[in-house]
This record gives structure tokens, C-alpha cells and sequence, in this order.
């Protein structure tokens, strides 16, 4: 029978081994790099943004459609895209500054979320990565290129936990930590009810959503940064530099709020079911614990701005945006003790003139793509 062979263990499932065809490769860049507006390829880290989009669209996509086909790294991915993608080809001598310039820049974007509170602010939600391994942190992500803070931490908290903290938000009410060259906000939502409906609402990105307690959260101490665990061994490294202003927060609104005679415990209220990190995906599931949860509401859909962010939006489509104003924000909350980033060295090689002006290191400022020259190599 024709059709591709697919290697499987006696016992197991399919083994992923097959690395994405050339024709597959070059429709993921002319859907995810070459059709995106003009203004989102002026610069190498816009450019990995959409490479990044592409790379989520092929794990949560390609890989569940074709058995066989590898689970691929970022960096992995990253470079297959710039051997085959005609655009990128002239650059991949360069790809290893490019990719580290562009991790680096990652981590100056900032970070909005939520803190979600129950009616009696003894307990936050909080979401696992996907990731074996991962932490536990509040729903947050980083922002778009033009969105406005409060807009951003509401898109967030919805599409990891399908929640929206729009009607309960409070634009005075927020915790804001500097750590390293990385600007987090987080808002703090109290009095949300104990048998809302929690689910994320796109793949891959979260695997657990649970009620934890306030009072078992670890606070920036020598005791506990080494390893950012809380008094019950769970981790929580993105949570505690928040935990100690979120706790004199409380302190201030407890009147205000009922206290329940018997404290409940922390409750894990979304789990992902067979989730297979290192490939493929299991289906989501509603696998509720300790607790009946009613319908999941729907996400709501609206109009995203152009990434300069990780997880944007649903992952797996290319997207125009609106522009918008920036409007920046105070910054008048608790820091955390800055980290020095280094700064990356200059490329060993300069690209060629046609396409850049400028030293190596300016690739990012100076990048143009030369469309004639691409535009008569697809022709041809």
C-alpha cells in the first residue's frame, strides 16, 4: 500500500522521527513570514515572532495530522526555516546571533496578567506550564506592540484560563515587579466565585489550573528563593516576588470581604488529560477534581495587535493589527533586584549590502527584505 511508513514500538505509540517536508516548510514561511504585513518584516526579532507563530502552528497542527513527523525546538525549527525559506537563506550564516538577539529581546517585553482572588482572598488561582517540569504562575503573557496594559492582562487571563477579568478590573488596583530588564504587571481580581468555570483556550500553553492557598505561597526569602517551593514542595518560581505586596494587599481588603469558618483547601480545577510534552498532544479535557464545574464559556473573539509578544493570540494563525497608542504606565510598585543582560557580540559576517546597511550588530534596525530578488526566484 502507498503512503508513508510509519515506524511504531511493540508496545507504543508511532515513533516521531520525520523532519517537515520541504513543501511543508516553504507553506509555513509563505503563509507565516512572507504574507504578513510589510511592517512586521523590518526587523530580525519581528521576523522570529512570525517564525515563532509557524513553529507553534506545526506542533499543535502538522504533527496531529502526520504521525510521524518530529517534535521540533524553537532553535530547531528556527533553523530549518532558514535554510528553506528563500527570504531568510542569506542570513542563516548569522542564525546563531539572531536567535540569541532574539531571546534576549524576548525578555525586555513586558509581562501583564492577573491575580485572581476567591470571595474571601484566602486563595488566588494559578496556572502549570505545559512543560514537564513546569512552574506554577499567575496568568500573564507578554504584551503586544501598541496594547495598553489592562487590555493586555484581560486578553491573557482569558485565553489561559477562559476567564474574563474585564468586568472586575481595577486599573489602581495592581502589583508591578521589575525583574531583570522585564516589567510585570499583575491585577488583582478578588471576590471571583468558587465554582467558576477555568479552562485555557489555546493548546500547549497551560496544563493545570488550580486554587492555591494564599498563606502556602512562598515569599522572597533566602529560605525560599533557592528553589522558589512553597511549604507543600510545589513551584513557584514566577510567583513569589508578588507574594508579599499581594499579602499587604489583602491585609487592607480583608474587612471587606467574608471568612469562611473552616479555610478550604487548595483544589486543582482543570487538568489537561495525557499530556505529552515532549511530542505529541493529548486531547483538552475538563478533568475536574474535587469539584462539578459547569459549561466552559466560549473565548471571546476579537481584534489582536501585531506580536511583539510570545502567545499573542490563539496559537497557529498569522495576524494584521490594528495600530493603537501606547499609553505607558507608572512605575511606582515593589521591584525585584535588576539582572544585567549582556549584550550580544557582532556578527562574525556581514549580510549582504543589498539588503543591509550598516555594521552586523545593526541587522536587527537596518534589515529590509529585497522583494524584486525574491519575487523573481518564486517566478522562476
Amino acid at each position: 500500500m502507498a503512503g508513508t511508513m510509519i515506524a511504531r514500538t511493540a508496545s507504543g505509540p508511532p515513533q516521531r522521527t520525520q523532519l517537515p517536508s520541504q513543501e511543508l516548510l516553504d507553506d509555513l514561511c509563505s503563509r507565516f513570514v512572507l504574507n504578513v504585513p510589510e511592517e512586521e518584516l523590518q526587523a530580525f526579532e519581528r521576523i522570529l515572532f512570525s517564525v515563532e507563530q509557524a513553529h507553534w502552528f506545526y506542533e499543535d497542527n502538522a504533527m496531529e495530522q502526520n504521525m510521524a513527523l518530529k517534535s521540533l525546538t524553537l532553535r530547531e525549527f528556527t533553523s530549518l526555516m532558514f535554510q528553506s525559506c528563500t527570504a531568510l537563506r542569506p542570513y542563516i550564516m548569522h542564525i546563531d546571533d539572531i536567535y540569541k538577539d532574539f531571546t534576549t529581546y524576548k525578555t525586555r517585553v513586558p509581562v501583564m496578567g492577573a491575580i485572581i482572588l476567591d470571595e474571601t482572598l484566602e486563595r488566588c488561582l494559578l496556572v502549570k506550564g505545559w512543560k514537564a517540569g513546569a512552574s506554577w504562575s499567575f496568568p500573564r503573557g507578554k504584551k503586544n506592540k501598541g496594547e495598553e496594559d489592562h487590555c493586555c492582562a484581560s486578553r491573557e487571563v482569558m485565553e489561559e484560563t477562559g476567564y474574563d477579568v474585564h468586568p472586575k478590573l481595577k486599573l489602581e488596583d495592581h502589583l508591578e515587579v521589575v525583574m531583570g530588564q522585564q516589567r510585570m504587571r499583575l491585577y488583582i481580581i478578588p471576590g471571583v466565585k468558587d465554582d467558576t468555570s477555568f479552562a485555557p483556550q489555546t493548546k500547549k500553553e497551560v496544563s493545570e489550573i488550580a486554587w492555591h492557598r494564599v498563606d502556602e505561597l512562598p515569599v522572597a526569602s533566602t529560605d525560599s528563593v533557592v528553589h522558589h517551593r512553597g511549604p507543600t514542595g510545589l513551584k513557584y518560581f514566577m510567583v513569589f516576588p508578588f507574594v508579599t505586596p499581594l499579602k499587604s494587599w489583602i491585609a487592607k481588603k480583608r474587612g471587606q470581604y467574608p471568612k469562611r469558618a473552616i479555610p478550604l483547601p487548595g483544589v486543582t480545577i482543570w487538568k489537561v488529560k495525557n499530556n505529552l510534552s515532549s511530542g505529541g498532544s493529548g486531547p483538552l479535557s475538563q478533568n475536574y477534581v474535587n469539584a462539578v464545574m459547569p459549561a466552559v464559556p466560549a473565548a471571546v473573539a476579537a481584534p489582536v495587535p501585531s506580536s511583539e509578544k510570545i502567545r499573542s493570540s490563539p496559537r497557529g494563525s498569522p495576524k494584521q493589527s490594528p495600530k493603537v497608542s501606547p499609553k505607558q504606565s507608572p512605575r511606582n510598585s515593589p521591584r525585584v533586584t535588576p539582572r544585567v543582560v549582556s549584550k550580544t557580540p557582532p556578527l562574525p559576517q556581514t549580510p549582504p549590502k543589498s539588503v543591509l546597511k550598516g555594521p552586523p550588530g545593526n541587522a536587527f534596525r537596518n534589515f529590509r527584505f529585497d522583494f524584486a530578488t525574491i519575487l523573481q526566484q518564486l517566478d522562476g
